[in-house]
């Protein structure tokens, strides 16, 4: 794995090739059982299929072979920081692109709102996809919740979830996540990894018994879940690593989050296309390094809509020709995971990859596709080395040794 701790003496940085990321969230899929396509496969992508044409395509393994990543990890190596070193709990990405007062020995935690029977065995992980106002209005009777010796602060993130941050003495992140990750079961009972995390524990079931009775009467959104305890993270910048100034546009605030723990700049932006297109649009070329953000394709797989997923990416492909306005020495189009609609979850899959640029072979294959890109000249290879041959294709990266 080529990850950043090996590129960052050979950067060239007074380069001035820009470079355009576009990550297209869940992009990875499965064939249906009835046409033995998948999503990418069943879409009509002229414009991506053209682009993959004349490009560069392969595979990104996120983990490697058979570990599915969670959206940190994911985009981190995409990034180009090794994601089994570089270690960082979704509730601190959560609390960074919500904004939320976070610092150094806080913790931070994503909340899911959730549905749980009479008998507390959860039944819908996802409240419904409550409204955003719902959940707005909800964690602000979540503000009302003390612990005593604890600063808390919780804001709505997107539909079902949301994000606390704790404030006091001695907190630690080292505990588990009380979501089961299935339904028909009860939520996980909270475990310390370490002695240090008993106090976290003591107060996330202080809160946990007290956001219950809050939201005892408030269907479907009647219990919350709790992942990713985390505490404020310590990155080198992609400015010291690569020495690349870099924007992440990101209508969802996780995704904001990631982008500014390895010190992208953010704007607030809201997560539909057409918005984060026009602040794409709309910038000048102080920016070496783009990251653009599609969330919902990976909701569509999580919801196990196939054809939403199809309609999504459609969508995307219709505004290639509008990421490329600002003519990007290199274009990379890629997902941080794969999300089949067939699963209805995050998979191990490898993810279909393009890169363009003046050096880019051209590969020649038809349609932009999971397997098409099998045949690609990138082959397969870890996302974290995904930096060092985008870098590589900028004209960014000098050459090791003698």
């Amino acid at each position: 794995m080529i990850s950043s701790e090996y590129t960052r003496d050979l950067c060239v940085r007074d380069a001035q090739s820009k470079i355009l990321m576009l990550v297209i969230d869940g992009l990875g899929g499965l064939p249906d059982p009835e046409t033995g396509k998948s999503e990418l496969e069943t879409a009509n992508l002229p414009n991506l299929d053209e682009l993959a044409n004349r490009s560069s395509c392969g595979l990104l393994s996120p983990l490697g072979p058979g570990f599915t990543p969670g959206s940190g990890p994911a985009h981190l190596a995409l990034f180009g920081y090794d994601p089994w070193k570089t270690k960082i709990g979704r509730g601190a990405l959560s609390a960074l692109g919500l904004g939320l007062d976070f610092g150094e020995g806080d913790v931070a935690v994503r909340l899911n709102f959730c549905t749980v029977d009479e008998i507390g065995n959860v039944t819908d992980r996802r409240a419904g996809r409550l409204s955003n106002e719902v959940a707005q209005e909800l964690c602000r009777q979540m503000n009302k919740i003390v612990i005593p010796g604890v600063e808390i602060s919780v804001k709505a993130e997107m539909e079902y979830r949301a994000a606390v941050v704790f404030r006091g003495e001695g907190l630690s992140d080292g505990v588990g996540d009380s979501d089961p990750q299935v339904t028909g079961v009860p939520p996980n009972k909270l475990v310390a990894s370490d002695s240090e995390s008993f106090r976290m524990i003591d107060i996330a079931n202080q809160f946990l018994q007290q956001a219950r009775d809050i939201l005892v009467d408030e269907a479907p959104a009647n219990m919350i879940l709790m992942r990713g305890f985390g505490k404020y993270p310590e990155l080198d910048s992609f400015q010291e690593v690569y020495g690349l100034k870099s924007l992440g546009i990101a209508g969802y605030p996780m995704y904001r989050g990631v982008a500014g723990a390895v010190g992208m700049d953010t704007v607030l932006v809201d997560w539909d296309l057409e918005s984060e297109l026009k602040l794409y649009e709309g910038l000048n070329s102080e920016y070496d390094y783009v990251y653009f953000h599609v969330k919902k394709t990976d909701s569509a797989g999580e919801d196990g809509d196939f054809n939403r997923k199809v309609e999504l990416l459609e969508e995307v492909d219709s505004l290639i020709p509008r990421l490329q306005k600002h003519s990007p020495d290199v274009f990379v189009v890629t997902g941080d995971h794969s999300t089949p609609a067939i699963m209805r979850s995050h998979s191990w899959h490898p993810v279909p990859t393009i890169i363009s640029s003046s050096c880019s072979s051209h590969d020649s294959i038809k349609g932009f596709s999971e397997r098409s890109c099998r045949n690609g000249s990138l082959g397969t290879i870890p996302s974290a080395s995904l930096m060092a041959v985008t870098l590589a294709h900028a004209k960014r990266l000098n050459k090791f040794g003698a």
